[in-house]
């Protein structure tokens, strides 16, 4: 593997935190991003990554913390669902919040670290959408939109790169037994364990780690450009046909 650096989002915890250790297994040196800095602390001290404190949802200082990295792999893994509930019951900062961290602040990593990537002719951007920006699921407007536009901007962003030897894939996964939906259950992890785990089985955290090591180990001519990991027993579509009002 030509690739010796690698920068995850989101890695004190769930995805994040199986990707940084399926990486360091591979051999690389591991910048680990994340805002809990005691969570963080603990990860680096236990898989020998470096630690970078900073909140997504502040872009200057994002971009500072970043400064000097210069990985060859940026995952963008990092997420956040504040609300699940339909758009008109949400509230500002729900709709701000999650465009922040799950489109803004992604694109503005890609700005800040692709120049090196192109300028070596190496690296690999790995952007983790959802399901949720194929397929409706109801409550998710803020999160699906800007899910779907980090999709619709990775297609174009590969597109620019075209050439450059950098590689984009992107990773969209269905229900993933993680704390993502934590926030949403005004944190009662038991009842979101009830709710979406307990009676499923979900993909695992470490399955997703294992599908981004896949498109890393392809040979550099090949792009794995689009994986959707999703548990068996999940499948998407249908209609729904809401009653006639009792007057009609």
């Amino acid at each position: 593997m030509k690739y010796s650096r690698a920068l995850v989002t989101g890695a004190s915890k769930g995805i994040g935190l199986e990707i940084a250790r399926k990486l360091v297994e591979l051999g690389l040196e591991v910048y680990g991003l994340g805002r809990n800095a005691e969570a963080l602390n603990q990860v680096a001290a236990e898989l020998g990554i470096h630690p970078v404190i900073a909140d997504l949802e502040q872009p200057d200082q994002l971009l500072k913390a970043v400064q000097g990295i210069d990985p060859d792999i940026l995952v963008n893994n990092a997420g956040l669902i504040t609300a699940v509930k339909p758009l008109q019951d949400m509230t500002p900062a729900d709709i701000s919040r999650m465009v922040q961290v799950n489109l803004t602040a992604p694109m503005q990593l890609m700005m800040a670290l692709l120049p090196g990537m192109i300028a070596r002719r190496r690296g690999h951007i790995f952007n983790l959408t959802t399901t949720a920006a194929d397929y409706t699921l109801a409550g998710t407007a803020p999160y699906a939109a800007a899910k779907a536009g980090l999709s619709r901007a990775g297609a174009v962003v590969r597109y620019d790169l075209a050439g450059t030897g950098v590689r984009l894939t992107e990773i969209s996964p269905g229900r993933v037994e993680t704390d993502i939906y934590l926030e949403s259950f005004g944190g009662d992890r038991d009842r979101l364990k009830t709710s979406l785990y307990r009676s499923h089985r979900a993909v695992q955290p470490g399955d997703v780690a294992d599908a981004l090591a896949a498109a890393l180990a392809m040979p550099e001519h090949v792009d794995l450009s689009f994986i959707e990991v999703v548990p068996t027993d999940q499948a998407f579509g249908g209609h729904v046909f809401p009653p006639r009002d009792a007057g009609e």
